[in-house]
């Protein structure tokens, strides 16, 4: 019997909003990535590095090729169609089959901010976990010191369910995150 679930992320589709697309990142995007992924800003509040050069992009197409290759939680590359750009990315970090959860997580050009089109890949990313992967819950953690992230978060319908104290160890000290969930039947 053949499983959708199976080779959901070794398929990774493609995903279309009125201005962008989430599609499987391909090497031809390290430039863009690298474009974005240097800037100090994007990366602040994030777990990775400013990226030092363009073999970084590289290397994080190359760690997400691997993902894709061995059907493990991945995230899409988010492209402008206006620009037709790479401008940021969105997946999920884990899935948990047992209790049909994922996290979602993200990060975007700087340029891009304040525009909405995060809230639109996150919009459509919910909705695919909702309706294609099964997931009864979907969740999401940003720096407590990043609070544009929550607001994206809530305008998707996340709500807010607490601080986890020093939950992160994040450029040289330890973080608090706040942690924002999701229920299929609270997803509009």
């Amino acid at each position: 019997m053949f499983n959708a679930k199976a080779t959901l992320f070794q398929r990774m589709p493609t995903l279309e909003t009125p201005r962008l697309l989430l599609r499987r990142v391909a090497m031809s995007d390290a430039r863009d990535l690298y474009a974005y992924g240097r800037d100090p800003e994007v990366a602040r509040h994030v777990l990775w590095e400013p990226y030092r050069s363009e073999a970084d992009a590289r290397n994080y197409v190359r760690f997400l090729h691997r993902q894709y290759r061995g059907d493990q939680p991945s995230s899409w590359g988010i492209v402008y169609k206006p620009h037709n750009k790479m401008v940021g990315t969105i997946g999920f970090m884990w899935w948990n089959h047992d209790h049909n959860s994922a996290e979602v997580g993200y990060s975007l050009a700087r340029s891009y901010w304040n525009q909405g089109i995060m809230s639109e890949a996150l919009h459509e990313t919910l909705r695919f976990g909702f309706h294609t992967m099964g997931l009864h819950r979907i969740e999401a953690q940003h720096e407590s010191e990043n609070p544009a992230s929550g607001r994206v978060m809530e305008k998707v319908g996340m709500r807010r369910e607490g601080t986890l104290y020093g939950r992160l160890y994040n450029k040289g000290r330890y973080v608090d995150v706040e942690l924002y969930a999701i229920l299929r039947g609270q997803f509009k």
